[in-house]
């Protein structure tokens, strides 16, 4: 189970519309900064395949500027 968090920076002026677009995903949770225009976000998904298809969701948000990963780990499913 991929479990990574990223630092969002939306364009100017775009921060709730980044919110928004990030929010409606199931598989991300949005936690913006209360005095900058920067959010984190934490991404969970089932498989490496469901991972990919979350990225290329993430690469069509036009309010996006910028998405640095700050960690990334997968959990593996125990028996």
């Amino acid at each position: 189970m991929p479990i990574k968090s990223y630092l969002a920076h939306p364009h100017d002026g775009k921060k709730e519309e980044l919110i928004k677009a990030l929010s409606s995903l199931n598989e991300c949770e949005v936690i913006p900064a209360e005095n900058k225009d920067v959010l984190v976000v934490v991404t969970e998904t089932e498989t490496k395949a469901a991972e990919e298809i979350l990225k290329q969701k993430l690469e069509t948000i036009s309010s996006l500027k910028l998405l640095a990963m700050v960690s990334g780990f997968n959990t593996p499913i125990k028996n």
